[in-house]
């Protein structure tokens, strides 16, 4: 990076859970990358005046805002990173692009198909003006996720069989936890299957390079109402008087099959006790093995099937090499990365397509996929059927 370097005026939409991560990225990237531009953190835009002023000035922002539609009109905001919950995804997302103004948003990218259609159909008509969007599936920026993603496209799993996909948290667990905006359908969509399965769907596409063709699936609410919150911050909040209804899933379970061949079985939760963010890939093949837990994020374990069986087995492998994705910007080998290291290569990897005038990825048209995918899950739970997921 050298001073001549243009900016990259960022405003953000939300500042809780998600804008605390993607402040931490906007604020680093290019003081750990060379990167064609240089993000200026402009504006970040809330509801409550003294929560987002205060954060503007604990991340690092310029300036605060309360009307996101101000800080799409800005002249010195060039991207938008929507953080808000799903329901005002499209609306704001689209304005953005129709703005000429790029867009990051946050998955999954809507709350229902309709809206992800529109926001896709948005984007596809943006790009012909070389306006970018892309939606925030920030594990796929895990070094390790990039390593099996690579070791199955170079054929070291041949043909894959099955496909095993679990992202496992505990933090709904206690019945007295009070209401959230992701425990109302009307503003998350979904509970634990548009929460956290939206990542999974996402990592077992991408790793495999192959989409999921068909599922059937099954939902259930273990709780069904809750103390009402009184107020509320990322995935905690305080209770205050009464109880409401949990109108979202606890937890989602299906199986698949992929368009390749190779079976599926999906499980996310909200309520698996002893487990923080334990996201499970398993995937086995004619010549070999692969697994990934978060909770070991910089560990990816692999078994050679084509080696003697006195030789087999899984090896473990520290994905913290210089010769690693994105590992040359930060420490020595062995020395790992955390939850944050992801939304920074996601910034990363967006500002240079942004700098190359080329397409980030995953775009809205793969977050449409991934929506087509949760809704069939919800329409199988229904109606005991399996679900065709449209090409």
């Amino acid at each position: 990076m050298t001073e001549q370097n243009a900016t990259l005026g960022v405003g953000m939409i939300g500042y809780a859970f998600m804008g605390a991560a993607h402040s931490h990225a906007w604020r680093s990237a290019h003081r750990f990358f060379d990167l064609p531009l240089t993000p200026r953190m402009q504006v970040v835009c809330g509801r409550d005046a003294t929560r987002v002023a205060e954060a503007a000035t604990r991340f690092g922002w310029e300036e605060s805002a309360t009307d996101w539609r101000e800080v799409i009109a800005r002249d010195d905001v060039d991207l938008v990173d929507v953080c808000t919950p799903g329901d005002t995804h499209a609306e704001i997302a689209i304005a953005a692009l129709a703005a000429g103004k790029h867009v990051l948003c946050e998955k999954p990218l809507a709350n229902t198909v309709a809206e992800a259609e529109r926001m896709a159909a948005a984007a596809a008509e943006a790009a012909e003006r070389g306006v970018r969007a892309m939606v925030g599936f920030t594990y796929r920026r895990v070094p390790a996720v990039a390593l099996a993603r690579k070791l199955v496209a170079d054929g070291r799993l041949g043909e894959l069989h099955h496909v095993r996909a679990q992202y496992l948290q505990d933090w709904l667990a206690d019945p007295e936890t009070p209401l959230s905006w992701r425990l109302d359908k009307t503003k998350a969509g979904s509970g634990a299957l548009g929460d956290i399965g939206a990542h999974v769907i996402d990592l077992t596409q991408h790793i495999t390079g192959d989409r999921i063709r068909e599922v059937s699936g099954m939902l259930e609410t273990f709780v069904k109402e809750r103390p009402v919150a009184e107020a509320s911050s990322g995935l905690s909040a305080t209770a205050g008087e009464g109880r409401g209804p949990v109108t979202v899933d606890d937890t989602a379970v299906f199986l698949a099959r992929f368009a390749g061949g190779a079976i599926g079985s999906f499980e996310a939760t909200r309520f698996a006790t002893g487990r923080k963010n334990a996201i499970r890939i398993e995937i086995n093949g004619s010549k070999g093995s692969l697994a990934f837990d978060f909770e070991d994020m910089n560990v990816l374990h692999f078994h050679d099937a084509t080696l003697p069986d006195t030789e087999g087995g899984f090896r473990r492998i520290v994905v913290t090499e210089p010769e690693h994705p994105w590992l040359e910007g930060w420490w020595p080998p062995g020395h790992g990365l955390g939850y944050e290291h992801g939304f920074t290569h996601q910034v990363v990897d967006l500002v240079r397509a942004l700098g190359e005038g080329a397409e980030p990825t995953p775009s809205f048209a793969d977050g449409l996929q991934v929506q087509r995918v949760l809704a069939a899950v919800e329409t199988s739970s229904d109606t005991r059927t399996w679900q065709e997921i449209p090409a």
